[in-house]
């Protein structure tokens, strides 16, 4: 779950965090120390000139992107050690990472606007307009549909998501 993984690396006292107020200034720090991930964000996504935006957007891609492969490179080698044959990143940044090539199979999930709308804003607390700017810079589902080898559409419960997930492991498409 590299969302899990991103607030590890950004944890007082991480290398992540300190690249992060070096690259943005300390202002994206609370008071003490830690992160200000809605100060962050209100500082990336609410850019309104679109080539800032880009720019500030990058900048924290490449930062975060960074500590998060590590992580799960670390941890994919351990459940190889540990005997596993697959494991799974959960990763909303995969192709901006570019770990996408280091994946043997994609699978995509997406959901209709307005549930991802809602989902957002009951995550992470904000507006819909904040919600709006955060899906603005993300990929559209016909990019999905191009670069994933199977789509989930995660627009119910999380019973139908398990059992979306439950019938691609008992049908094996996973496998090459």
């Amino acid at each position: 779950d590299t969302d899990r993984v991103s607030r590890l690396v950004c944890e007082l006292g991480q290398p992540c965090l300190a690249a992060l107020a070096e690259q943005f200034g300390e202002g994206i720090l609370l008071s003490d120390g830690s992160l200000d991930r809605a100060g962050l964000a209100a500082l990336v996504f609410g850019e309104p000139d679109p080539d800032k935006k880009a720019a500030k957007l990058s900048a924290l891609n490449r930062i975060t992107h960074h500590y998060i492969l590590e992580y799960a490179r670390d941890w994919l080698c351990e459940q190889k050690a540990d005997g596993y044959t697959a494991a799974c990143i959960d990763a909303p940044q995969l192709f901006e990472s570019g770990f996408d090539a280091e994946c043997s199979f994609i699978i995509g999930v997406t959901a209709e606007c307005e549930t991802r709308i809602a989902r957002i804003i009951a995550r992470d607390g904000i507006t819909r307009e904040k919600a709006l700017q955060r899906i603005a810079s993300q990929h559209d589902d016909a990019f999905f549909a191009a670069n994933c080898d199977i789509i989930i559409e995660n627009n119910g419960d999380l019973d139908a998501l398990e059992m979306a997930v439950q019938t691609i492991l008992t049908d094996g498409a996973f496998r090459r």
